[in-house]
């Protein structure tokens, strides 16, 4: 598996607070390693498009989907800005 990161989740992650970015930093390689370790807390979203959701704090999450061997990293935010496409 890799990680891909599209134009939406990069163009969030460049807003986030530098406490929230450091801590972001570590998820993905954490998911490369182990989708299902607690800290990451994955879920699938009621989301026709097999939208996945991905826990960095109690408030903050990123979305995702998985397209063959690629985590596509969607969104990034708190639980408002993971209702928009």
């Amino acid at each position: 598996m890799s990680i891909l990161t599209t134009k939406p989740f990069d163009k969030d992650y460049e807003a986030l607070p530098e406490k929230i970015k450091t801590l972001t930093d570590q998820k993905p390689g954490l998911l490369l390693q182990n989708p299902r370790h607690p800290s990451l807390q994955v879920k699938k979203m009621n989301d026709p498009r097999n939208i996945w959701e991905c826990r960095i704090t109690l408030t903050y999450r990123f979305t995702f989907q998985i397209e063959a061997e690629i985590y596509v990293l969607r969104r990034i935010g708190t639980h408002d800005i993971l209702k928009t496409p």
